[in-house]
């Protein structure tokens, strides 16, 4: 008989007291740990994500990937390790349900890692902004020539087998967070797929796309970790 695996879930999350709940309401049953990384959130984020069943740690340094590797040291003090992590993001903009499609080829034994492809899938009108879309376009263009990663997207929401992970050695704190770890899993050789998910408008202001500085940031951010790992 086929053993699930164990599953955790990594959400970083700052001001996220409206949708967190939801996000957390709608992973499927089968995950054992939801962690929510509270990235220094001057609302309520952290007390909202408890109640509703998450394991919260605080991170008071801002920065996405802060938040995630924060995340990650609490799972490497659990007793039992997961066999797969699940990154999602806390502003109800994916599909939690979406997880199980996310996890099938890890489950399988066909890939290490897999991205959950917003180009692949359906959008909401209005749910990605045009300097996204082409950021994304232009993102993974330069990693298909410079790199020969063959991605369509740098979506947040994407699963990867524990162990492999920590292979990976991530530090990027903040918006190169998703790109270094799909630069990084090319190189070291993992296999990885896509799988599309849906997508939609997020509850909230982003803090990256809703701000010039935040577009400018992360594109630079994104373009200098492409050239750090060329």
């Amino acid at each position: 008989m086929h053993t699930p695996p164990i599953v955790d879930v990594i959400i970083p999350a700052y001001n996220e007291e409206k949708s967190i709940p939801r996000v957390i309401g709608d992973i499927p049953a089968l995950v054992r740990n939801i962690v929510v990384a509270n990235n220094n959130s001057t609302d309520c984020t952290g007390k909202v994500a408890e109640a509703a069943g998450a394991k919260v740690v605080f991170e008071p340094q801002k920065g996405y990937g802060k938040a995630c590797l924060t995340a990650m040291d609490w799972i490497k003090k659990q007793e039992i390790q997961p066999d797969i992590v699940v990154f999602l993001d806390g502003d109800y903009s994916d599909y939690p349900e979406d997880l199980l499609d996310l996890i099938q080829p890890i489950s399988e034994g066909e890939s290490d890692m897999v991205i959950g492809s917003r180009a692949l899938g359906e959008r909401e009108d209005g749910s990605m902004t045009l300097p996204q879309v082409f950021g994304n376009w232009l993102a993974t263009t330069m990693m298909k020539y410079m790199q020969g990663a063959r991605f369509s997207d740098l979506g947040p929401f994407r699963a990867i087998v524990w162990s492999k992970l920590l292979d990976l050695n991530m530090v990027d704190e903040n918006f190169g967070w998703t790109i270094e770890m799909q630069i990084k899993a090319h190189k070291a050789g993992l296999r990885y797929t896509e799988v599309p998910v849906n997508y939609r408008k997020r509850i909230g202001v982003s803090k990256v796309s809703g701000t010039m500085k935040g577009v400018i940031g992360a594109g630079y951010k994104i373009i200098y970790t492409i050239f750090k790992y060329w």
